[in-house]
């Protein structure tokens, strides 16, 4: 949900951007995503045919959900650096 929230995503890249992400996981994270309403996939008709993911509006609504948990580890770290 983080890497869709500027953009939209055609799979090879953001399966690339990942890093080590199978293509198995990383194909059944985006159809459970998408099967709860947070994920918009589309199959674009041009050639060689590709598909993109974007966020759908319910998916944009996690994002300040995911900002406030990543700022408070960032804070955490700082209070706690050896934990």
């Amino acid at each position: 949900l983080w890497r869709l929230r500027k953009r939209a995503w055609r799979y090879n890249e953001l399966r690339r951007d990942l890093g080590r992400v199978t293509h198995k996981m990383l194909t059944e994270q985006l159809r459970e995503l998408e099967g709860h309403g947070l994920v918009l996939r589309v199959v674009k008709n041009v050639v060689p045919p590709h598909v993109e993911y974007s966020l759908t509006d319910e998916g944009r609504r996690t994002i300040p959900v995911i900002e406030s948990l990543r700022d408070f580890g960032r804070g955490y770290l700082r209070r706690h650096p050896d934990d």
